[in-house]
């Protein structure tokens, strides 16, 4: 039995792996960043799937006390962005490589630290367990992937930089505020993965 099959095995779970495998990602906009770096995108395959995410430690130099996914930039010796996205993850959460299965990933996005940034979606077994390390997190949560992937949870806001327009996208979730890039990334997947003609998941 493959791995998917038995994740799938979860009716949401399952229902995520087609809809993300099936639905076209929406467009990306021109990217302007050269430096690669790779973020994943953890579900957390219980019985009510969740997403992990984690608070940045509040001295850190780039984007402190901020609600965000593991990851960072890409080494020379890495050879793809998963790689990238899961040397991240045990820096950071002591996430062990071997028990993500990844999905797939998400159009990259440049973030305004410079950086191209590639999402990579990772399932995770129901019996993880995670260990923040305290230099680069300051916390972890869970919220329910049925919340992360229902489009009417998230607002936007039009601003200028540098003379060009953006939007910003953010949600909120148990008074943690989630915007910027990862609100955007979240937004991109409710978005490939929820279509008019069906019910969020």
């Amino acid at each position: 039995m493959s791995i998917f099959r038995w994740f799938s095995m979860n009716d949401a779970i399952g229902q995520f792996i087609q809809r993300f495998q099936l639905q076209l990602p929406l467009p990306t906009p021109l990217l302007q960043q050269s430096r690669k770096a790779a973020v994943l995108i953890p579900i957390i395959c219980h019985r009510e799937p969740t997403l992990l995410l984690t608070r940045r430690a509040s001295h850190l130099r780039q984007h402190p006390g901020q609600i965000a996914f593991p990851g960072g930039a890409a080494d020379l010796s890495d050879s793809s962005p998963e790689e990238t996205a899961l040397r991240e993850a045990y820096e950071e959460i002591n996430l062990n490589p071997e028990v993500a299965s990844i999905l797939g990933q998400l159009p990259a996005l440049d973030s305004i630290s410079g950086f191209q940034v590639t999402p990579v979606v990772g399932l995770l077994p129901s019996n993880i367990m995670f260990k923040a390390n305290q230099d680069e997190v300051e916390m972890m949560f869970e919220i329910p992937l049925r919340y992360v992937l229902n489009s009417k949870n998230y607002f936007s806001m039009d601003i200028t930089r540098r003379g060009q327009p953006h939007r910003i996208y953010f949600m909120f979730y148990a008074g943690y505020p989630i915007w910027g890039l990862t609100a955007s990334i979240l937004y991109r997947l409710a978005r490939q993965i929820y279509t008019a003609s069906s019910a969020e998941i």
